[in-house]
């Protein structure tokens, strides 16, 4: 089990939006889709991209680079160029205060 790390308030990343987060060293974007948060490596495996900058569709977030998808619960790549994955981080809501697993 990884160590619980408090990154953000709740009301850091409105629903539709995300926020990049260097957390124990890891680049990390934390996305809120409707109120869930999900939170994958901030870094595109196909050419470096800031994935917290793509846009969010059906639970998948595209680099704005050069179109790889990822989804969001489990980090997979759903779509080229990129062909590995990123990885995933459990979220933990508490209140106000956004932690994330590392």
């Amino acid at each position: 089990m990884g160590k619980l790390v408090e990154v953000a308030k709740v009301s850091d990343i409105p629903p539709g939006e995300a926020r990049a987060f260097e957390v124990e060293g890891e680049k990390i974007g934390i996305f809120n889709v409707d109120g869930q948060f999900y939170a994958v490596n901030n870094v595109c495996t196909h050419s470096g991209g800031p994935l917290h900058e793509g846009e969010v569709v059906d639970g998948r977030v595209v680099c704005p680079w050069h179109q790889a998808e990822f989804d969001l619960k489990s980090g997979e790549v759903e779509c080229p160029p990129a062909v590995e994955g990123v990885k995933s981080y459990k979220v933990e809501v508490a209140g106000d205060t956004l932690k994330v697993e590392v």
